[in-house]
């Protein structure tokens, strides 16, 4: 229920940021590592509960590391990037956090995983594997590398 609570709380907030023009520096960094603070924790703890294959949670946390990375080096070699979430990026969080609430849901129930289960999955991971893609893409033109 918290993680639920946690993701709707993250909509309305970028909800209200957007509609009323509440935006600031600060939160466009600090929006972006609250959800890969989320996110990350939840799978890692899904994968730990062996409740999620480690490859998937391997997959999310070298996409959020990668980001923070080439983040962080722009900054060093002061060539720092405007932090502005991509289309993919966006369908991806909000891909993983309802996978990560279907599959607490489930466990709590007691619902088998069924065929649903790897659909989402696959899903998870073609739209992180396509976001990991863009974004390095975006970052590699920007260092002009």
């Amino acid at each position: 229920m918290v993680f639920v609570i946690a993701g709707i709380s993250d909509v309305v907030d970028g909800w209200l940021a957007k509609t009323f023009n509440l935006r600031s520096e600060l939160g466009s960094y600090l929006d972006p590592l609250a959800d890969k603070a989320l996110i990350v924790s939840i799978y890692v703890a899904l994968a730990i509960a062996s409740v999620l294959p480690a490859t998937i949670t391997i997959l999310v946390v070298a996409r959020d590391v990668m980001i923070v990375g080439a983040f962080m080096i722009s900054l060093v070699m002061q060539r720092p990037i405007k932090v502005k979430p991509l289309m993919i990026s966006k369908l991806n969080t909000a891909a993983q956090i309802s996978f990560a609430a279907i599959v607490l849901g489930a466990k709590a129930f007691d619902v088998e995983a069924g065929i649903w289960f790897d659909v989402f999955l696959y899903a998870v991971a073609a739209l992180t594997l396509g976001s990991m893609g863009a974004y390095l893409n975006q970052w590699i033109k920007h260092m002009n590398f």
